[in-house]
């Protein structure tokens, strides 16, 4: 019997639990899964629970509820990897052997390796929304904060959800303006890039929407500490950004094992091909979603769309076949810009967002960086597709590769 080990069992780990067990013959093919958290978390509602859209409930469910039948469930965290040979340890040593193996432990937040960040005020003051903790201690924030300097800050790149903290400071507009004390809460959003977003395009767009927002921008700012006891964060240039509440987008890091497994870069991101994502030294390791080093966003749409690729690569791999599928970076994110509104990107290695309609052209229903109600719905109406249709490894009525018809160049 052969064995397909995978690696996390969260969004990406979980659709290619699903789609592999369609496709490998039961007797020749045992696939087990490995997690160390029994608690499958929507991540995208993290967004929404600051301010009252969701709660603990709306996005956590157990994992077991997601596996299909016929794969070998193990909750344990993993100590290494030996990829000479096939073999990974768990943290109680037990030693588990592959002939193909898929890497899908994703990215964590690590708020510890910027200076003062996990200080005195974390969760009284200073707060991440990217895990449920997180989320939770700002929405019981926010319901009694009678405004000052609100201060929206991303410490480093790459970081899961590129577009997530400007929908926070988005949301964050729209919900003091509700609350009616808008005129009392100064908006700041702090990035180490030199604008609002990585493509020109979507950046000329949403930085337009910062400003008919009145929230500022200081751009080209790289974090080097926070200042607890005066309440600013300065960066290594010497500018400093004064906070009465710090909304931090923590640095990302890979899983701690893959810097022991030596299959990594220095943020323990699997070193992976871009275009057939094969971990680069060993054809028989693939990568998926945000555990790899690939040059496109850390996003749920990136994990979905390479899956598909995957998939076929690795039954090219097992059959010995040539790899006949090639992955272009595809990613789209729905953005929520406050008021009940929304946009859409959508994007890849090469091609940056452009104007149009999405996913069927001149129909839609969805309209490329415009701002609209519909986009807003499509964003919720992902809550269901996550749990219904995307975990369980369905087909979508999209295409894994950008397509261009119905763009306007």
């Amino acid at each position: 019997m052969k064995k397909l080990l995978i690696l996390g069992a969260g969004t990406a780990g979980t659709m290619m639990a699903n789609k592999m067990r369609k496709k490998l013959p039961r007797d020749e093919w045992d696939i087990t899964i490995v997690d160390q958290f029994k608690t499958h978390y929507y991540q995208p509602g993290f967004l929404f629970i600051p301010f009252g859209m969701y709660n603990k409930n709306d996005v956590i469910k157990s994992k077991n509820k997601f596996f299909p039948t016929g794969v070998n469930v193990i909750f344990s965290s993993i100590n290494n990897i030996e990829p000479e040979k096939n073999k990974v340890t768990l943290a109680d040593g037990k030693s588990l052997i592959y002939d193909q193996l898929l890497i899908a432990t994703g990215t964590r937040t690590a708020p510890e390796e910027t200076d003062g960040l996990k200080g005195k005020l974390w969760y009284k003051e200073i707060f991440d929304f990217y895990t449920i903790e997180g989320a939770l201690a700002l929405a019981d924030f926010f319901k009694t904060w009678k405004g000052g300097k609100l201060v929206v800050n991303i410490t480093e790149l790459p970081f899961k959800c590129p577009v997530a903290p400007l929908e926070f400071a988005f949301f964050a507009d729209a919900f003091f303006t509700k609350k009616g004390i808008r005129d009392k809460v100064d908006i700041t959003y702090v990035t180490p890039l030199p604008g609002a977003f990585t493509k020109p395009k979507a950046t000329k767009m949403l930085s337009q929407l910062l400003e008919q927002k009145n929230i500022k921008i200081v751009p080209d700012f790289n974090i080097m500490e926070v200042d607890n006891d005066n309440k600013k964060i300065i960066d290594y240039g010497g500018t400093e950004v004064p906070f009465d509440c710090l909304v931090s987008v923590p640095t990302n890091l890979g899983a701690d094992f893959i810097e022991n497994s030596g299959l990594g870069d220095d943020m323990n991101y699997v070193k992976t091909n871009k275009h057939t994502l094969q971990q680069v030294d060993f054809k028989n390791i693939f990568v998926i979603g945000d555990a790899s080093n690939i040059p496109t966003s850390k996003a749920g749409s990136v994990a979905h769309f390479a899956a598909e690729i995957i998939e076929e690569n690795m039954l090219c791999e097992i059959e010995g076949r040539k790899l006949t599928a090639n992955f272009d970076g595809h990613a789209n994110c729905y953005i929520e810009t406050g008021y009940g509104k929304g946009t859409l990107i959508d994007f890849n290695y090469d091609t940056e967002p452009l104007s149009g309609t999405y996913p069927f052209p001149g129909i839609g229903p969805f309209g490329l960086l415009k701002v609209s109600r519909l986009n807003h719905f499509g964003k919720l109406l992902f809550r269901w597709i996550y749990w219904h249709i995307l975990l369980k490894g369905r087909d979508m009525p999209v295409s894994s590769e950008m397509q261009m018809a119905g763009k306007k160049l």
